[in-house]
């Protein structure tokens, strides 16, 4: 008979490995909802979800909801948030001084993205608010789409193979959908977000490479809608395009041999 000292500790470590499963296939829950899953106490459920998010396997968005953390991210296209949080602040400031509008950059987080760092202009009453921290669906932002738009048809069917991500102003329902949008974006070489990751909010993105060519990044404009208007997008995306020019030298330079 297994002593039950030796039957706690493998129970707790199968209900972690149980939630991280969860957060991998693209699964979002609170921490009543993860005990109700496991069959266990909030309580139960908080202690385990506060590992995973320790160790890299859970992250929490905006709302206190528990997704895909940075370990669910392929090792090749990691970059430390401190590196490029100090790498791209001069980048930012560069692109807000240019744009005049919010800028940030972010990294992808499992099915999600992950804001870094940015800059909004303070002295605009009508501006967009950064999220800097706050993690949301990657397919509804401009920056997610053009990084998920360097996955191949395969790795997408894996990310996604729990379905897209419920997400109030989501413009996507199916994974067929998102890929022919991001077949447009792999063609124009920068992503869009039309009011998809909130009310009046315009975004435009492009991915940021590391020396290997793997997209580990990307680097956003938000725009509000009233203020946003097409004539100006080639403009946002050469500024977008210059300030990626530069985040990648810097980041190369930070390479090793």
């Amino acid at each position: 008979m297994r002593d039950a000292r030796e039957t706690a500790p493998l129970q707790s470590v199968d209900r972690a490995l149980h939630l991280a499963l969860m957060l991998r296939d693209g699964r979002q829950f609170s921490v009543q909802e993860a005990g109700e899953l496991l069959g266990t106490a909030p309580s139960t459920a908080h202690r385990l979800l506060s590992a995973l998010v320790r160790r890299g396997f859970a992250a929490q968005d905006r709302n206190r909801r528990y997704v895909a953390g940075p370990v669910f991210v392929p090792q090749a296209a990691q970059v430390s948030a401190g590196l490029l949080r100090r790498l791209a602040y001069p980048v930012l400031q560069g692109l807000h001084e240019r744009l005049g509008e919010t800028v940030q950059v972010m990294v992808l987080s499992g099915n999600s993205i992950l804001f870094v760092d940015g800059i909004e202009d303070v002295e605009r009453t009508l501006r967009v608010g950064m999220r800097i921290g706050d993690t949301m669906p990657a397919y509804c932002s401009a920056g997610g789409k053009a990084m998920l738009a360097e996955m191949s048809n395969p790795d997408l069917e894996h990310l996604y193979r729990g379905g897209l991500t419920p997400w109030p102003f989501a413009r996507f329902r199916t994974l067929n959908a998102l890929k022919r949008n991001l077949a447009r974006v792999r063609r124009v070489g920068y992503g869009t977000s039309v009011e998809e990751t909130e009310r009046g909010v315009h975004g435009l993105g492009v991915s940021v490479h590391a020396p290997s060519g793997t997209a580990v990044a990307a680097l956003t404009t938000a725009v509000p809608s009233v203020r946003f208007r097409r004539q100006d997008v080639p403009g946002y995306v050469e500024a977008l395009s210059e300030a990626r020019a530069s985040l990648e030298e810097l980041l190369a330079a930070e390479a090793p041999g």
